[in-house]
């Protein structure tokens, strides 16, 4: 914005030094002014060839001819006042001071008297230019009518109104002129009596001043019809933009202002009258403002929007234009304020759209701005000129520099548009080019799979041998790899049309950026492989939401930790976030190979491939970074790169920050899942080694053998656990529900679960997190879980089964699959606890007389020489016996999965050679000691 009012600034300056040296340049001579009617110019040189102008007191009769219909003047007047020349006689013409009009009226009629006193030369032609002077002149010199526009007279109907300047000649012998103008005046209400500078000298310099002014009014419009006539031609021929169309018109009511105003040469050239004078000036100007409206409406509005105030702004010219020709002269000026107003609106609006325009980064529109400051900076003038407080004549330039001004735009914008196709020429030369390369490279990428898959099933037709055969087997998953391998390739692709088409629409919604880039990390883990690489997310945990489409973001995180485990063999990659201005920057950054200037420069276009000399060697169509580019875009941020060979690659986009300050699941401090189940379960194990009859799990299974299932519901948002629970409202469960995977697992041991339905993206602890830390204590079969993610790719999928997940569901769920789903899950759970209650049974069924006796036979042999051992070894067998007989602990023990069997004997006793111990029967039956 400084920048941009620095350049208007600038451009003010300049064109106001031009206009300062162009009066001082063509100022006036100084030369004695009019005092008390008298003007003494016998000192004046006319030799000079220089005009001047009849400046200062002049005599004035209002309400009396000097001269009457018969011409005479009166030998001497009276009556007479002193009035300004130039000047309005609005106050001479009030009927207080003798007039006929009333108070401060410019309506009337009067004479100005002016004596010149000059050096008699009979051989000296003089002259006088009669400027315009409303409404009709008459001028005598020495009581000699040498010139007149339209005819004055005492009263409406008998005078007749025409208001162009003229230019009288005459010569004399005396060394006294007399000029006297009479004016009448019953028509214009804007001003009244002689209000520009009347001009004076020998007729050559008159002329040569009068032709001058021509001149330069003719040159204006020339150059303003080369303007019209190239719009025109560019609109006609094929150009259809209708700002073309505007800005012809505009230009051609310039001229006609032009003509119209200053000397009038359109009414000098032709009989119009002093009426139709007046309505073309109305039409001119007001056209002149219509049509700029319209012309920075179609450049700076988009066409499809349509505003109130800009219809209605031109109907009411439309309609204005309309009247003006039925108006007479009274009306025309009755209503030129309405006149003003409507020439004025556009010369505020078109520039505060310009420079709206410019500085949301439009430089182009700089031109338009420039152009219409010029007409605003010459209104200005022309003020200062109309108050008379300096005598200009007609000044082209800021006339000429709006128009040129304009005209440079339409030069800049076909220069661009040339340009712009010469590249695109070009341009598409080049992707006809890499379209030969791109169905070359995705028929290579399609076809090497395909014929992988195709081999792989000839083979296991060939092999003759059931499917489920371990080399079979290991053919089927490697089939299966490489089909999904195929899958990722189209998915990009459809992407890639989607975002081309605009059909990519986002549901944006508050969003954790450290959930998505947890449950990211874990998706690239499983796809590094062996790779000694090391995966950090650095978020920190106080990090505030951002404003994005959940799925899209896990797409750009995706693809960008994706290109660097591609392009990273060994080292570290870290996601990080800050904060800076309003935006939320998220970062991926890795020790890869890294890209040279080359590389960079091509890098977020399609179906390339960065990082690497030879692109070929790299796998995929490169359209990854491509469509993270655009999805960034969507969100109104932006995506950057740095990078240097064997050093690494540092990606950055910003996100816009939710305005939302709310909490956003728990902040508690993040813990390794794995650690606090081995701790919980450890904390159990000794509790219950203290005491074996613990009320709480006996109670906990007997709630468990219940006919309600229990489901343990984890998710970060409350709304989606509270739409959970009214989807499984209607089924028979007790649903627990929690907002943290930490919070989830130290739930776990308090009861019997037979569901675990979980969000894949949760802070601190992502839903793959949970599920591992679940699996190292609880099988498939003994606490199956439930996935729920807005992710429905492939590769998540997977990565949520090799976390442990025994099904997947992808948000927005259907309540009847939901149900259906958590059914056969819960189902299978209890079929699994009926299993374990019937081993458990056997298990205690076990229990024979000769163990017992055996048990028995070896404490005697140890009370003989090894008290301590027996007395271990009697603690060990009650322990064995209240636990094989309370049905409750063994139940509960084989249910959840605790260390509650028996393990390999760990007393070995030797009495004469011969080994006194119990052996083990069944699973787990071990009496000695407990693990």
């Amino acid at each position: 914005m400084k920048r941009v009012l620095l350049i208007v600034g600038a451009f003010i300056v300049a064109l106001t030094s031009v206009r300062l040296a162009w009066l001082f340049l063509f100022m006036p001579p100084g030369h004695a002014r009019a005092v008390q009617g008298l003007i003494d110019m016998r000192d004046w040189d006319f030799g000079s060839e220089r005009a001047v102008s009849l400046n200062g007191e002049w005599e004035f009769y209002p309400g009396r001819f000097l001269i009457g219909q018969s011409k005479e003047s009166l030998s001497v007047p009276e009556g007479g006042q002193i009035a300004k020349v130039p000047g309005r006689w609005n106050e001479a013409m009030s009927k207080e001071n003798g007039g006929t009009g009333r108070a401060d009226s410019t309506f009337g009629y009067g004479s100005y008297r002016l004596r010149v006193l000059v050096q008699p030369d009979r051989e000296r032609i003089y002259a006088i230019r009669m400027p315009v002077v409303t409404s009709s002149t008459e001028l005598y010199v020495n009581g000699r009518l040498v010139g007149h526009s339209g005819t004055p007279a005492s009263s409406r109907e008998a005078y007749t109104a025409r208001s162009v300047p003229y230019t009288a000649s005459f010569a004399t012998d005396r060394d006294e002129i007399e000029i006297i103008v009479q004016v009448a005046n019953f028509d214009d209400r804007i001003a009244g009596g002689i209000v520009w500078p009347i001009k004076f000298g020998t007729d050559s310099a008159v002329d040569r001043s009068a032709n001058f002014s021509i001149g330069l009014q003719l040159s204006v419009c020339l150059i303003l019809l080369a303007h019209s006539v190239y719009s025109g031609i560019l609109y006609v021929m094929g150009m259809r933009q209708k700002a073309l169309l505007y800005f012809a018109l505009m230009n051609v009511c310039a001229i006609v202002s032009v003509l119209i105003d200053d000397s009038r040469l359109l009414p000098v050239w032709s009989s119009m009258d002093d009426e139709w004078i007046m309505k073309t000036y109305y039409m001119a100007y007001l056209g002149i403002a219509a049509f700029l409206f319209q012309f920075g409406r179609h450049l700076l509005l988009p066409e499809k929007k349509k505003i109130w105030w800009l219809r209605a702004y031109t109907a009411i010219c439309a309609a204005y234009a309309a009247a003006v020709p039925l108006m007479t002269i009274r009306w025309l000026t009755l209503a030129d304020y309405i006149h003003t107003l409507l020439t004025m609106i556009p010369f505020l609006v078109v520039p505060a759209l310009a420079f709206r325009a410019v500085v949301r980064g439009q430089k182009d529109f700089i031109y338009i701005l420039l152009g219409v400051t010029a007409v605003m900076l010459s209104t200005v003038w022309g003020v200062v000129k109309n108050t008379g407080w300096m005598e200009m004549g007609f000044y082209p330039f800021d006339l000429i520099a709006t128009f040129i001004g304009f005209a440079l735009y339409w030069f800049k914008s076909y220069l661009r548009s040339s340009a712009q196709t010469a590249r695109l020429a070009e341009r598409l030369l080049e992707e006809d080019k890499r379209k030969d390369q791109f169905l070359v490279q995705t028929s290579h990428e399609l076809r090497n799979p395909l014929h992988g898959m195709l081999n792989i099933a000839q083979t296991v037709l060939d092999d003759g041998g059931r499917s489920d055969e371990a080399r079979n087997r290991d053919n089927l998953k490697l089939l299966v790899a490489v089909g999904k391998r195929m899958s990722y390739l189209l998915n990009d692709l459809l992407d890639l049309t989607r975002l081309k088409e605009n059909r990519v629409h986002l549901q944006l919604r508050d969003v954790r950026v450290q959930a998505i880039a947890s449950g990211v990390l874990d998706m690239i883990r499983v796809m590094i492989g062996d790779k000694p690489i090391r995966l950090a997310n650095d978020i920190p945990e106080a990090f505030p939401p951002v404003k994005a489409d959940e799925n899209r973001l896990i797409q750009i995180l995706f693809n960008l930790l994706h290109n660097a485990a591609k392009f990273t063999n060994e080292g570290t990659i870290k996601v990080d976030a800050y904060v800076r201005d309003g935006m939320a920057y998220i970062c991926v950054s890795d020790t890869g190979i890294g890209m040279n200037e080359a590389a960079l420069g091509a890098l977020f276009e399609p179906y390339e491939q960065g990082g690497l000399d030879e692109p070929d060697g790299a796998s995929g169509l490169g359209l990854g970074l491509g469509i993270c580019k655009q999805l960034v875009e969507l969100h109104n941020g932006t995506i950057e790169v740095s990078s240097s060979p064997n050093r690494g690659t540092d990606f950055s986009f910003s996100l816009p920050l939710s305005e939302s300050t709310a909490p956003h699941g728990d902040e508690t401090p993040s813990t390794s899942a794995f650690i606090v189940l081995q701790e919980t379960a450890a904390g159990l194990a000794e509790e219950l080694a203290k005491d074996g009859n613990n009320p709480a799990l006996v109670v906990d299974a007997e709630s468990a053998s219940a006919d309600r299932s229990s489901l343990l519901a984890v998710d970060d948002d409350p709304v989606n656990l509270s739409v959970l629970q009214s989807v499984l409202a209607s089924e028979n469960y007790d649903i627990v529900t929690c907002t943290s995977g930490e919070e989830a697992l130290a739930r776990l041991p308090s009861r019997e679960w037979d569901l675990i339905i979980a969000d894949v993206m949760m802070p601190n602890m992502s839903g793959y997190q949970l599920s591992r830390a679940i699996r190292e204590v609880y099988s498939l079969s003994e606490l199956p879980i439930l996935l729920l993610t807005a992710r429905s790719r492939p590769e998540d999928i997977e990565v949520g089964f090799q976390a442990g997940a025994n099904d997947y569901l992808t948000k927005p769920v259907a309540a009847n699959e939901l149900k259906s789903r958590v059914r056969a899950l819960t189902d299978g759970k209890q079929s699994f606890r009926k299993r374990l209650r019937m081993e458990a049974a056997w298990l205690q069924a076990q229990i024979q007389p000769h163990f017992l006796f055996n048990s028995l036979n070896a404490i005697a042999s140890l009370s003989e020489f090894d008290t301590t051992r027996m007395r271990a070894l009697l603690e060990a067998f009650g322990k064995y016996l209240r636990v094989s007989f309370d049905p409750g602990i063994w139940i509960g023990s084989f249910l959840s999965g605790r260390s509650w069997t028996l393990c390999e004997p760990t007393y070995s006793l030797r009495r004469n050679d011969s080994r006194i111990g119990c052996g083990s029967s069944g699973r787990s039956m071990n009496i000695w000691a407990w693990k």
